[in-house]
């Protein structure tokens, strides 16, 4: 183990890039060739891009190989609380001299050259995977796909598309036709695509890209599908059925998650689980963040016991679409409080739009430490011209105090709008 911790090393590595986003190839592979090439010796890999419900996805499928006995090696970002979440071996997070070794090693092969936090932090997660044995890895984008930093595996054994949407757009494109386009880079010659549901645009660039490339394309709704029913859910592809229960992520969205889930599940040939292990999978599977009851901690206390607090990193107007649609079920008649934080770089409108019938009031805060945070008093102004009065507060302890004076009986609160803010309340509510 080096004498160095991971948080001095990763401090160091996020200055030698001027730019935090700057998609590229090209310094990912000359320094993953100065480290003997990695990325040629992981295990089997899953690669996975999309917009919303990638990580929903992984986790889905990760408890369902879990489940059936197999090592899972994971791939996520960005992290929530600690760094270690982002590289996952065989189900925990990778230990710190290990972490401080592969970082340490990546940053001498470097040698101070430009590169960005993820490009180097991607090349000592290859490292970690390609020491540690495991039957599959779990390997989910950052942003893109084209240029992504995790696009240098040669040949996955599957790809997956979850839906997409707009978001990023600076880097990404405008429209959702260039957006899929980007992301369909991670689309591999005779490698098999398989795509949740998809807005056309985003499905004509999809079934055009795995045509080019020979790639086998399985797609939601065609080639299978995923039924709610009174004691769970049924997925139906040609001529199987399978009666499972719905999964332990909430919302109804996580049905299509789950159907894409399953379907990549049963596409891994000698490696597919059972029937059984999909079933204890859908049950067993948890990602932070992502409509999470915060049922105790420092936070939770802040409000009366009839109250829930609940926890969404969700950001983009997509995201702002699925939170509406799962609010009815979740808030049972009772008034709903949103707190709200997001960066510049998201339009607070379009997220907050589908939630403006919903919202008995709204809270804006800033997202603590992050230099492109909005301001609070202007996102309350945004959300006005909505028909959302907004009230800005200071941080979340105070807008959840702020809430609680208000209040004469049961509600749901429910911090959303970044999952950089989502990291910050986890931390803080223990």
């Amino acid at each position: 183990m080096t004498s160095f911790t991971s948080e001095l090393i990763l401090a160091r590595l996020q200055a030698l890039h001027p730019k935090s986003i700057d998609l590229s190839l090209g310094r990912i592979r000359e320094l993953l060739a100065r480290l003997g090439h990695p990325e040629r010796r992981l295990p089997p890999v899953v690669h996975i891009a999309g917009t919303n419900g990638k990580g929903s996805t992984l986790a889905m499928l990760d408890a369902m190989l879990t489940a059936d006995g197999r090592r899972v090696h994971r791939y996520i970002s960005p992290h929530l609380v600690r760094f270690n979440e982002r590289i996952l071996l065989g189900g925990q997070p990778i230990e710190e001299g290990f972490l401080a070794d592969v970082l340490d090693e990546c940053e001498r092969a470097n040698d101070g050259g430009p590169i960005t936090f993820f490009e180097i932090t991607t090349a000592a997660a290859f490292l970690a995977f390609s020491r540690v044995p495991a039957d599959l890895l779990l390997l989910e984008t950052g942003l893109g796909g084209r240029l992504d930093a995790t696009n240098v595996v040669p040949r996955p054994r599957l790809t997956l598309m979850s839906p997409i949407s707009l978001d990023h757009e600076a880097h990404l494109g405008r429209t959702l036709a260039a957006i899929a386009a980007e992301k369909a880079g991670i689309v591999k010659p005779g490698v098999p695509l398989l795509s949740g549901p998809q807005p056309a645009p985003a499905r004509a660039v999809l079934h055009a890209r795995a045509h080019a490339l020979g790639a086998p394309l399985q797609r939601a709704g065609v080639d299978w599908r995923v039924r709610p029913t009174a004691e769970g859910m049924l997925f139906l592809k040609e001529d199987i059925r399978l009666s499972l229960p719905r999964p332990a992520l909430v919302g109804e969205h996580q049905l299509d998650n789950a159907g894409l889930a399953i379907a990549a599940a049963r596409a891994l040939g000698d490696l597919a689980p059972s029937p059984a292990a999909i079933a204890a999978g859908l049950r067993a599977a948890r990602w932070p963040a992502r409509l999470q009851r915060l049922a105790g901690g420092a936070l939770a206390r802040l409000l009366p016991e009839e109250v829930e607090l609940w926890l969404d990193g969700g950001h983009n107007p997509a995201a702002g679409k699925v939170l509406a649609r799962s609010l009815p079920e979740l808030a049972r008649g009772r008034p709903v409080h949103l707190v709200l934080g997001m960066l510049r770089t998201k339009d607070v409108q379009a997220f907050a739009r589908p939630l403006a019938s919903l919202a008995a009031s709204v809270t804006t805060v800033p997202v603590p430490d992050d230099p492109l945070s909005q301001d609070p008093g202007e996102m309350a102004d945004r959300l006005s011209a909505l028909g959302m009065p907004g009230q800005p507060a200071a941080d979340v302890p105070e807008a959840l105090r702020r809430i609680a004076t208000g209040l004469s009986g049961p509600a749901l609160v429910l911090i959303t709008g970044s999952l950089y803010l989502a990291g910050t309340v986890l931390r803080a509510n223990g």
